[in-house]
Order: C-alpha cells, then structure tokens, then sequence
C-alpha cells in the first residue's frame, strides 16, 4: 500500500516526489499499442501517465455503457501499473481534447431545457448516472486502495468557461460520494482570472495551471494566487503543451525540439511537476474530431492528433523524445531509463490493391436506414436519436417557373450538398448555408436531397452551448419564400457499412462507396494515401479509421496494426464529393501536403 499527499510538496509514501507524466489518451491508440506507447514514457524516465476520460465513447447511448476495447479504461490502468506507472485521471464531464464536444454525449442535446455543463439537476443527474458507471473502474484502482491512481481531476478548463462554483461542487461531490479518496484537482489558465473562476481552492481542491513556456513567469502567477488564499502548494504544470493540433486547410503546427527541451528543463528546474500534453497524441478515430470555435467560421480539425508530440502518431520516438531523455538523465539521474520501442509501417502499391467495387449512397439509402423517419419539416440528427456522421433529406419540390427557382437550406449545420433529380447543384459550408440557390427545376416534379455533414462540434469556447452544436437541419428548406412539408430523413452514423450493395450501381460525380482489397502477411501498421479522392472517411476491416480531405494539410489516415490481419483486408471509402480514384496506395510514412495559406487563424 502506498501514500500519496499535497503538502508543500508532493509526498509519495512520505518522501518528495516530482511528478514526471505524460499525456496518453487509451481511446486514440488502439489497445494493440498501448503497451508501446507507455513503455516508451517509461524508458524516457517519466513516472506517472495521465489520460481523460471521454463520456461520449463510454455512454454513446442514454443508459449504454461501453467498457470495452478501445475503451477498456480498466485495461489501460492495469498495463500502466504493470509498467511501474502512477496515473492521474481526468473523469470531468467535460474535457475540451479537441475531442468531439468536449467528450460530452450529443444525445444531451435533444433535451433543450437541460444545460450542460452546470448546476441544473438535470445535468448533473446524467453525470451521476454516468459516474455510477466510471467510478468502480477508477476507485479499486486509486492509491489509498493499492493501486496507482494518484490524482482526479474535477472539472477542466472551467475558468474559461464559467464561474459556478456551485457546478464544481455538486461534480466533485458526486466522486467523493462514489468514494473517490485520492487528492482532487482542477486545471486552467495560469491567471488570476481563470484561475478564481475555475478552481475550488478554498475547498483545498488542488490547483494547476496549463501552459507551454514561460514557466518562471506562469508557475509566480500560480504561486501568488496559492498564496493569496493561505495555500503553500508545489507547483504543477497539468498540461504543458510540447505541439499543437491541426485544422483542415491549415499548415502542419510544429515546435522546434531543442526549444521544447529547454523550457521543460526550466520548469523543472524551478522545482515543479509536468504532465506534456501529448505525449502520445494518437488519432481522432471515427467522427471523433473537435472543433475550433470562431465568431463566423469554426475550424473543424483532422482526424490525425500527431500533435508533434514526443511520439508520433504511429507511436514511435521523435527528436523531443531522445532531447527529453537527455533532459531527465541530466537533471533526475537516477530515474530508470532505455532505448524506445520502435514499429515499422508497409507500403502496399497500387498495383497489389484491388478496386471489388463501388456503388452509390442514393443506391444504398435502403439497406442504411430501412426506416427513414418522416415528418413535416426536417429534423435535426440529436431529434432523430443520431450523434454523429452525415443525414440524408429527401423530398419532393415542385417547378413554379420555368425561370431558376430560388432554394434554400435554412439553419443548417455543417456541410449541406444539395441535389435535384440525384444531380449536385450546390455545396454550402457553414455560414454559406441559407444562401439563395438558383437552380431551373427539369420537371413538373423533383427530387430534392440534401446531404448534410456533421463535421464535429465545437470543444472549447464561447459557442459551446450555441444552437450551431445541434447538426442537420435546424429549421427548414425553402423554395421561393415558403417552407417546403413532407420529408424523409435517412440517417447515416455508418457505424456499420457491411450491408453496402455494391451490385445496386452508381451515377458518376455522386457520392459513393468503394470498396478495396489488399493482403498483408502479418498484422502492420499502415497509412492510406487519399489522394484522388475529394471528401469522406475510411473504413478499415468495418472500422472507421477517420476523415479525410482533399484541402489538407494531411493526405493520409493512419491505420494501426491491431485493426490490419494477415490475409485479406477491406478498405472501404464513403466519398461525397464524387472525386474517385480507381487505384489506392497505403503508405510506410504520412503524407503531409505543404499550403501557400500562412499563420493559424
């Protein structure tokens, strides 16, 4: 049994302890490569790894729990502890991770008088439902009962967010009376401002600060606010970010490794505890990608989460790596450290890829919803019970002149495709959704469809409760000046694309399904080059690997080797763009694809 305490310093079983952690996400790397991944944190000489918790993957559905696979959170604790590893865990609610709604499940949404993220009893009732659930994984694990759950985190970045103390109350009572015991802890901005807003700390709940550089002036902002409330606490770093994300359109973010190896020596040399966000960033597998907020246009980001972390997406060691490890035999020469793990990836040309087939959406909307819902006006994806993926509306319009008619989406969110008689006549992004489409209507009767995209909800920021979060059609479509009635809406969360009739045919430039196949001799890691192809994801053996774009900056989607099997492998591409490409290639390396577009925005 061991002792974990916060006194002027951290105490492992009574002795000074520096808190060397890493950030790795157990559901953005397959379960495969855990063991690699936190291995190579050991071997850097690091103590202590530290995850989320998202509650969107662990409850997809009111009342369905999901502990299993990549979400094995019980598994992943174990393999850390196996390794000589302490944990900290970051259960909150919300957790912002660029993650799809800041880890919040979409089906709260449907419910308009309930507002997450606060005090509202509605809220807070699904968030104990949720914590009966987590809680017995992570309290038999916790220090005070033998294993190596060091700390928890009560809420994240709530200093940007809000100033309720009395939310952060209720979250933190709903773990302590689940019996969570370990020292609690909230992390934000390393200024006075966030910092009041977001912590407990007259309630001797921990405070941290998140930050990239500058520690001697971060860390004596952290300090004044521990002492200006009678607390003489160690100082810790809860994120200190070594990269940063990228956003579709957007050059690749870098940070310079020599850089990042200086400011952590100056943090630790100051005396404090880090934990690097990332360590390991992974990959935004599925729909899971977040969203950057902005006051017009929100940036949506990539499926890969590569974050220029110490170890890449694949999981293998990069320059800050080997700098960090020098950094840790420098400074804590007695912490155990060694070579890294290191996987290889395969190229697999075009030529030993065969294209088995492709067929249509509009072919196939049958086999993907056999019971579309139908209602008066379009309803939204969260209204209709579906979280993620795209929706189909379909009706019928009739031709009033033989002058272009005048369509519109109204409050609709993300991406719309707009199609008469199976024929693309517009594509609106955004705030372009509700602009006026003229179109000559062929027929005295018409098929109106309108493909809209759900391209990740916003994971931090001002618009996190905005209608906008909602996806789909919000309020209607119109022609000339009036609502149109009688729609059919075919939902497509595609989480399951085996049922594809690949015999059904396909109308070049619509969106469709093709399906690949290659061989691989043993289970290996890969990249799929997407180019030739416009907009979609990816399905590796039924498993949506993520997004892909032909804007870029990323051409690739990585697919780890516990998804791959020796033997037969299907790949399939649901592309809505109607750019297709009858030869693929998987690659050994990323392929990243350099824009004249300068700066992040």
């Amino acid at each position: 049994m061991h002792t974990f305490e916060i006194k002027d310093q951290f105490l492992l079983d009574g002795k000074p302890f520096t808190i060397l952690s890493g950030s790795i996400h157990y559901f953005r790397v397959h379960p495969s490569d855990w063991h690699h991944s936190l291995y190579n944190l050991k071997a850097m000489g690091f103590n202590t790894v530290e995850t989320y918790v998202p509650w969107n993957l662990h409850e997809p559905r009111p009342g369905e729990f999901d502990f299993e696979g990549i979400c094995d959170l019980a598994r992943f604790l174990d393999e850390a502890a196996e390794l000589g590893l302490w944990i900290i865990v970051r259960p909150s609610p919300f957790i912002c991770a660029e993650w799809e709604w800041g880890g919040l499940p979409a089906w709260l949404l449907a419910d308009r008088s309930l507002r997450p993220r606060s005090r509202d009893p509605k809220f807070l009732a699904r968030v104990a439902a949720y914590y009966d659930a987590l809680m017995p994984i992570l309290v038999e694990r916790q220090v005070t009962r033998g294993g190596n759950v060091l700390m928890m985190q009560v809420e994240n970045e709530y200093g940007s967010y809000c100033e309720d103390k009395g939310y952060l109350r209720s979250i933190r009572d709903l773990m302590l009376d689940r019996g969570v015991d370990v020292p609690l802890c909230t992390s934000d901005g390393p200024w006075r401002g966030c910092l009041r807003a977001g912590t407990l700390i007259d309630d001797d709940v921990f405070v941290t600060g998140n930050f990239g550089s500058r520690a001697g002036e971060n860390f004596a902002n952290l300090k004044a606010f521990h002492e200006e409330h009678g607390k003489d606490w160690p100082l810790m770093c809860m994120e200190f970010w070594d990269g940063w994300f990228n956003r579709w359109g957007e050059n690749v973010i870098t940070r310079d490794a020599q850089d990042l190896a200086d400011s952590v020596r100056e943090l630790l040399e100051l005396g404090g505890s880090i934990n690097l966000y990332m360590f390991h960033g992974g990959t935004n597998f599925g729909f899971m990608n977040g969203c950057s907020a902005r006051h017009t246009h929100d940036l949506h980001q990539v499926t890969s989460y590569d974050y220029d972390a110490p170890l890449n997406e694949e999981g293998n060691p990069t320059e800050k790596w080997y700098k960090l490890r020098d950094v840790v035999r420098d400074l804590f020469p007695d912490n155990w450290t060694a070579d890294p793990l290191i996987k290889s990836a395969v190229n697999v040309p075009a030529e030993k890829i065969e294209l088995s087939g492709r067929a249509g959406l509009f072919e196939n909307l049958g086999r993907l919803d056999p019971e579309p819902v139908r209602s008066l006006y379009p309803q939204t994806m969260e209204d209709m019970g579906q979280s993620y993926g795209y929706v189909l509306y379909r009706t019928q319009i009739e031709r009033d002149t033989t002058e272009p008619e005048r369509i519109r989406v109204v409050d609709g969110r993300d991406r719309a495709q707009v199609y008469v008689n199976g024929e693309l006549v517009a594509t609106q992004y955004q705030e372009h959704i509700g602009e006026d489409i003229r179109y000559a209507l062929p027929a005295e009767k018409n098929q109106l469809d309108v493909l809209v995209e759900n391209m990740g909800r916003v994971n931090y920021g001002h618009k996190f409760l905005a209608d906008t979060q909602r996806k789909g059609i919000r309020t209607g479509v119109c022609a000339d000046l009036h609502f149109i009635l009688g729609w059919e809406a075919y939902r497509l969360p595609l989480e399951d694309v085996s049922e594809i009739d690949y015999t059904a045919g396909w109308v070049e430039g619509t969106p469709s399904f093709s399906r690949f196949e290659f061989s691989l001799d043993e289970p290996a890691d890969t990249y799929i080059d997407t180019t030739g192809f416009g907009k979609g994801v990816a399905f590796v053996n039924g498993v949506n690997v993520g997004r892909y774009w032909e804007i870029g900056p990323i051409a690739t989607l990585y697919v780890p080797h516990g998804i791959t099997r020796a033997g037969v492998n299907e790949l399939v591409l649901f592309e809505t763009e109607g750019h297709v490409s009858d030869a693929i290639s998987l690659r050994s390396t990323p392929l990243i694809n350099h824009l004249e577009k300068e700066g992040v925005e």
